[in-house]
């Protein structure tokens, strides 16, 4: 029996305190470990791995004197088992009371929102104000977590309305900025529009002007063509427009669709002679000899209306 009472065994995660008349003397660390019979005892058994303290439900008025209740969880480690079973009579107790306190410091000092909004900062700022004060007994506060924050009904229903005003605020904000920008972009599209509208246009004018200049310098180039023509003496070049122009005269009014009846204001003789005067000129142009074969002179009737003569050569006339 006295072997046996000599051999201590500890288990793995816990560190045993040994005595010696009351005093301690020294830890038996996990494993076999030999002491004193009837000299030497067992004091504490501590526990060395990490734990949890829950922290119960507390009611705190917060800086803007709301009532909330708070509740969290704290986890700790021993390091040091003799402070731990020698400089603080219950351990826990101790640290749940600590805890509790310096929760009512922190969260007293901030404002409701700030406390709801604002978990990690609290956190932080209470595991640094116990970690500080268990260091002498032996402890390390590992974490400190707020599980819940509830305030009292009727805030949580201004909550809610406030959120809702919120949300429907910044629905209303994004709705007029939405109409905003589709108005900016119809805008600039009718804006291009516009550009390329004027652009358009300034670029057919362009093309229209230069359009008449050719043209212009058509009829002048055929003007002077034409009065070379007649001031070299070719007066059957004149015959020749002249019957050109009339035949498309004639043929306008036989192509008009208003027209059910065709009235000539010129007599017919005028229209042979007209025809007389361009066989003239292609004789003149095809003729063997070089020169112009001359054609009688047709007289014509003036019309009651108007009157159209074509001159024409004698045949004794040179070409």
């Amino acid at each position: 029996m006295f072997v046996f009472s000599a051999v201590l065994v500890v288990r793995q995660g816990f560190e045993y305190t040994i005595e010696r008349f009351g005093r301690f003397i020294k830890t038996a660390q996990p494993g076999f470990t030999l002491i004193l019979p009837f000299i030497d005892r067992v004091g504490r058994r501590i526990n060395m791995m990490e734990q949890v303290l829950d922290i119960p439900g507390q009611e705190i008025i917060t800086k803007d004197n709301a009532m909330v209740a708070v509740d969290g969880v704290v986890f700790f480690q021993v390091l040091d088992p003799a402070k731990a079973a020698y400089e603080v009579s219950d351990l826990y107790r101790a640290l749940l009371q600590l805890t509790t306190t310096n929760l009512r410091t922190v969260m007293g000092s901030m404002d409701l929102d700030e406390t709801l909004s604002k978990r990690d900062e609290i956190n932080a700022r209470l595991l640094s104000v116990v970690d500080h004060a268990t260091v002498a007994w032996g402890v390390k506060l590992t974490r400190v977590e707020l599980k819940d924050i509830r305030p009292p009904a009727d805030i949580v229903n201004a909550m809610g309305r406030q959120m809702k005003a919120e949300r429907e605020k910044r629905a209303l904000i994004l709705e007029s900025e939405g109409q905003r920008a589709s108005e900016i972009l119809k805008a600039e599209g009718q804006k291009q529009s516009q550009i390329l509208q004027a652009e358009g246009r300034r670029e057919s004018a362009f093309r229209d002007a230069e359009a008449r200049e050719r043209a212009a310098e058509a009829e002048a180039t055929a003007t002077r063509v034409v009065s070379d023509a007649i001031t070299g003496g070719e007066a059957l070049a004149i015959n020749y427009f002249v019957a050109q122009k009339y035949v498309e005269a004639v043929g306008k009014f036989a192509t008009s669709p208003n027209a059910k009846t065709i009235l000539f204001p010129v007599e017919a003789t005028q229209l042979i002679g007209t025809l007389g005067g361009i066989g003239a000129l292609a004789k003149a142009a095809l003729g063997d000899d070089g020169f112009p074969v001359a054609q009688p002179p047709a007289r014509t009737k003036a019309a009651p209306r108007a009157s159209v003569s074509v001159p024409t050569q004698r045949p004794d006339d040179p070409a």
